[in-house]
């Protein structure tokens, strides 16, 4: 297995990076976000995952550990290939997609290209426990703070989702304080967001 490539950035295209290590060109299918964090730069290191099928051999490379596991992630929900997990990836940041699966807006998935809104849902359904369980999740800075579930239901989701924000979790749960246990998770974070505006 090819844990990374480190070297020098000798092209990049729409989809592909390609880094050069002792003499030998590695072809890097990657992300927007990823091309983006490595634009401009001589000598790279990308997170890599080799997929091996029937008639094809290819290798992933992302910027980040975070992202990386996400594509990871992705390809193990039913019907997400890594043409669609590096689509979805385009569009979102790492903290970005936690951040929409563990609100349940799968809507915003369908705006992703080739992702329609049955494959959405099915991410949202898949993927929701298991953002919720990651011991750390990647914040603003490159930070990890605890994700550890403080709270039941919609309540522990929109504390996950602050968390993914940036907020530490006491910041948080004190943001929620009070707050109607019916409500939906959009509703909750839209007022601990306002809340913590004052803080």
């Amino acid at each position: 297995m090819i844990y990374s490539v480190r070297g020098k950035l000798i092209h990049t295209d729409g989809e592909m990076a390609v880094v050069e290590c002792g003499g030998v060109g590695y072809a890097c299918k990657t992300t927007f976000y990823t091309l983006q964090k490595i634009a401009g730069e001589s000598e790279v290191m990308l997170y890599t995952y080799l997929a091996v099928r029937e008639n094809d051999v290819d290798l992933f490379g992302f910027s980040t550990t975070e992202e990386l596991r996400c594509f990871k992630m992705l390809i193990t929900v039913s019907g997400v290939g890594p043409k669609a997990a590096l689509s979805i990836l385009s569009s979102n940041s790492p903290s970005q997609f936690a951040l929409t699966v563990a609100t349940g807006d799968h809507k915003s998935l369908t705006k992703c290209k080739g992702i329609g809104a049955k494959t959405a849902q099915r991410i949202v359904l898949e993927l929701k426990d298991k953002i919720a369980k990651e011991n750390t999740i990647s914040v603003r800075g490159g930070d990890t703070v605890s994700a550890a579930p403080v709270m039941g239901g919609a309540l522990q989701e929109a504390v996950t989702a602050l968390i993914v924000l940036g907020y530490s979790e006491g910041e948080a749960a004190q943001a929620l304080a009070g707050a109607d246990p019916n409500a939906t998770v959009e509703e909750l974070i839209k007022k601990a967001l306002i809340a913590l505006a004052k803080f």
